[in-house]
């Protein structure tokens, strides 16, 4: 069984409209929806904002679902000039960019006692990066953290120092936990603000557009 993960209400509400055999499942208050997708056998769930919800649903989904692999599909801020509204970012490498222990002589983002501060996905990259040719995909590296960042030379900034496109407030929790669960996984982040433009007033406006566009790559690789 595939697990899908959406953060908020516009990220898996479009998802949801394109599943067939629709049950919903109730576990610890959060609603599971299982069901088909491209005649997949699929669980979708709405995780929440932020990184503890993320780690927790990610682990419901591995533990209460036997799940084989994980795609998280939403919207993303972008740290890099490149990146317009609508444009996709598939996951290569992933870091929690605001987890800070450099008063131990630490890197920024760098996890005391574990072996990769940097979580990569395995095969389900290669099979995206097999499937998928459009101009506005790109490949690259997202960070995560419990803060929504607006100003721009901060989002740059973020950019340049983690060799990253995007940031959000859940993938690297995700790709943590499955990482640490052995469970496969791959972001699927559509950008909703740039580095250029008003963050809040972007996503505000553009969120429903990006879901969508997510949404559109996650079936083509379902």
């Amino acid at each position: 069984m595939i697990g899908i993960i959406g953060a908020m209400h516009e990220e898996i509400v479009v998802i949801k409209e394109e599943m067939k055999n629709l049950i919903v499942k109730d576990v610890s208050g959060n609603k599971f929806y299982l069901g088909l997708l491209n005649d997949k056998e699929v669980v979708l769930v709405e995780s929440g904002i932020g990184m503890v919800n993320a780690s927790i649903i990610t682990t419901l989904l591995i533990n209460e679902f036997k799940v084989d692999k994980i795609y998280f599909s939403g919207v993303a801020g972008s740290t890099s000039e490149l990146l317009k509204i609508g444009d996709i970012v598939i996951s290569t490498r992933l870091q929690e960019y605001l987890f800070d222990a450099t008063e131990f002589g630490y890197e920024m983002g760098e996890i005391p006692r574990m072996s990769t501060s940097i979580f990569k996905p395995g095969n389900i990259l290669k099979e995206a990066e097999d499937r998928l040719s459009e101009e506005n995909i790109y490949f690259g590296g997202i960070v995560s953290g419990d803060k929504f960042v607006s100003n721009n030379e901060e989002k740059k900034f973020i950019g340049k120092n983690f060799d990253s496109l995007c940031l959000d407030m859940e993938s690297a929790a995700v790709a943590h936990s499955a990482t640490v669960l052995g469970v496969d996984f791959l972001i699927i982040r559509s950008i909703s603000d740039t580095v250029n433009g008003d963050a809040t007033m972007e996503f505000e406006k553009f969120v429903n557009l990006a879901a969508q566009n997510s949404k559109n790559i996650l079936t083509k690789l379902i």
